[in-house]
């Protein structure tokens, strides 16, 4: 039996093309990913930023996985850190740190973004001001 250095969901064949955009046990600033407790609840999003916009600083309490569709996203984190993805391109987004997107360039960002989260837990958290 032949064993492959990948897994995939889907059995390649001449028709069927598997490409893995993303697998780590790390969040992209170096953290381990944890699920959270409780009963497992998954959320897509399509997300869009419109050129030179930004998310704002947030957080996310649950692990949670992006892939740029369209445009050139950087995230910055509070210590400077930044990361630019281009389309095509994924993450697994920092958990409980402070970040925020922001679009670059003249079109729109859009990405696909899960969470890996718990049935009544929040997947965002805007900056706390205080």
């Amino acid at each position: 039996m032949a064993y492959h250095s990948q897994a995939y969901a889907l059995e390649q064949s001449a028709s069927v093309k598997v490409s893995t955009v993303l697998k780590t046990e790390t969040s992209w600033d170096g953290n381990p990913i944890v699920y959270p407790s409780g009963k497992a609840e998954i959320t897509g999003m399509l997300v869009e930023i419109a050129p030179n916009s930004e998310t704002g600083w947030h957080l996310h309490p649950v692990p949670s996985f992006g892939m740029v569709l369209e445009g050139e996203l950087e995230v910055q984190l509070k210590n400077g850190t930044v990361k630019r993805l281009k389309s095509g391109e994924a993450l697994a987004e920092a958990i409980n740190t402070l970040h925020n997107g922001r679009s670059v360039g003249s079109v729109p960002v859009k990405l696909v973004v899960f969470y890996a989260g718990s049935v009544g837990k929040q997947l965002s958290e805007k900056e706390n001001p205080h």
